[in-house]
C-alpha cells in the first residue's frame, strides 16, 4: 500500500499513462440529493476509478494498486477491501508482504473492523505462519490500548483457530503486574484457563487460580475484577465455591481490615443465599460493620444488604430491592438459636 510520500507526490489517474483506457465512472447521488458530500477531489478520482475496475471486474495488478490508494484514502470502506481480496488471490500475492502492508495502516486505524476483519482473513490463509507475528502485533496494540475489544477479539480467534497458547498464561499475568485492575487481562486469562488445551480446563486449574486471586483481592480489594474472577472459577459449580475455604478466609481479611468491604459482603451475600454457614468472626465482622439503626435481631443477609445500602451508594436501590427479597424467617439471622427453638415449639403445637 502506499507511503506516506507517495500520497504526497500523486499522480491524478486521468493522468497516469497506463489508466488511459479505463473510463471513470462517477457516484451515482440521483437528481436531487438531499445533503451531497463534500469529497476531495482525489477522493472522487479514485472512487470513480475503482468503480470502473469494480464493474469490470478487472483483477490486475493496477486493480490491486488502486484498492490501496482507495483504501489510504477511506480505510472503512468494505467493498474495497473485499475486492483487494478477491484480486489478492486471482493474482497469488505473497500473503506476507500483505499483512506488513496492513500493520502500517492498521497502527493508524486501530478500532476499523474492515481492517481487522481482513487481518483475520490473511492470517487464516497463512496459517500457522501468523501465529507469531499476530500475537505480537496485539501485544503492540495493546501497548497503546489495553482494552482494544478489536485487538482481543482478534487474539482469541488467533488463539483457537492457529494456536500459541505456549505463553498465554504469562502474558495475562505479565499485564496484570503491569495493571491489577486491567479487566480486559483479568477475561484473557479466564479465557485461557477455560479454553487452553494445554491446561486441563476449570476443574484442573481452580484451586491455583483461586490461590492467584485471592492474592489479588488481598492486595486490591476494592478493585471489583478479581471478585468477578473468582465467582467465574466457580462457574455452574456454586457449591465449590461455598465450600471453599479460601474464599471465607479472604472475606473475612477484607472484612476485618479498612480497606473498602463492598465487595467483599456482596459476595457473602450471594454464599448465604446458597446454604454458607458463617463463621463467628464472619458474624462478628460484619456486626461491627452494621449501622446502628439496624436491629440486632435482624437477619445477618438483610443487616449486609443494610450495610451495602450505605457503602455502595451508586446501588443503593439494588440493595434494597435484595433485602425485600430475603424472607423474614432467615436461616442467618444473628439470632439463629432463638428462631430455631421457636419453629420447635410451633411443631409440638
Amino acid at each position: 500500500m502506499d507511503s506516506g510520500e507517495e500520497k504526497r507526490t500523486r499522480i491524478p489517474f486521468k493522468e497516469r499513462p497506463d489508466w488511459a483506457d479505463v473510463k471513470p465512472v462517477p457516484q451515482d447521488d440521483g437528481p436531487c440529493p438531499v445533503v451531497p458530500i463534500a469529497y476531495t477531489e482525489d477522493f472522487s478520482e479514485t472512487m470513480d476509478y475503482f468503480r470502473a475496475i469494480y464493474l469490470a471486474d478487472e483483477r490486475s495488478p493496477r486493480a490491486l494498486q488502486l484498492t490501496a490508494e482507495a483504501i489510504q484514502l477511506n480505510p472503512g470502506n468494505y467493498t474495497v477491501w473485499q475486492f483487494r481480496r478477491v484480486v489478492l488471490e486471482e493474482l497469488g500475492v505473497d500473503l506476507h508482504e500483505e499483512l506488513k502492508s496492513v500493520d502500517r495502516i492498521a497502527g493508524e486505524n486501530t478500532k476499523n473492523y474492515q481492517i481487522w476483519h481482513h487481518r483475520r482473513w490473511l492470517a487464516e490463509k497463512l496459517g500457522a505462519d501468523a501465529v507469531t507475528n499476530e500475537l505480537e502485533f496485539t501485544k503492540k496494540i495493546f501497548s497503546q490500548d489495553a482494552k482494544n475489544y478489536h485487538a482481543w477479539s482478534h487474539r482469541q480467534w488467533v488463539l483457537q483457530a492457529l494456536g500459541g497458547w505456549e505463553d498465554e498464561l504469562a502474558y495475562c499475568h505479565q499485564l496484570l503486574e503491569d495493571d491489577i485492575y486491567n479487566n480486559s487481562a483479568w477475561n484473557q486469562r479466564y479465557f485461557v484457563v477455560t479454553r487452553a488445551p494445554l491446561l486441563g480446563g476449570l476443574e484442573a486449574m481452580r484451586e491455583s487460580e483461586v490461590n492467584y486471586t485471592v492474592q489479588a483481592i488481598r492486595a486490591s480489594p476494592e478493585n471489583e475484577s478479581p471478585w468477578r474472577y473468582l465467582r467465574g472459577l466457580h462457574k455452574n459449580d456454586t457449591q465449590s465455591l461455598v465450600e471453599d475455604s479460601q474464599v471465607a478466609s479472604v472475606i473475612l481479611d477484607v472484612l476485618t481490615s479498612k480497606n473498602s468491604h463492598v465487595h467483599a459482603l456482596s459476595l457473602l451475600l450471594d454464599l448465604l443465599c446458597h446454604g454458607f454457614e458463617p463463621s463467628q468472626d464472619l458474624k462478628s465482622a460484619v456486626d461491627v460493620l452494621t449501622p446502628q439503626s439496624c436491629s440486632p435481631d435482624l437477619a445477618l443477609t438483610k443487616r449486609i444488604c443494610s450495610i451495602l445500602e450505605f457503602a455502595d451508594l451508586m446501588r443503593v436501590k439494588y440493595w434494597n430491592w435484595r433485602k425485600s427479597t430475603i424472607p423474614v424467617q432467615s436461616a442467618t439471622c444473628q439470632n439463629t438459636d432463638r428462631l430455631a427453638d421457636l419453629c420447635a415449639r410451633m411443631s409440638d403445637l
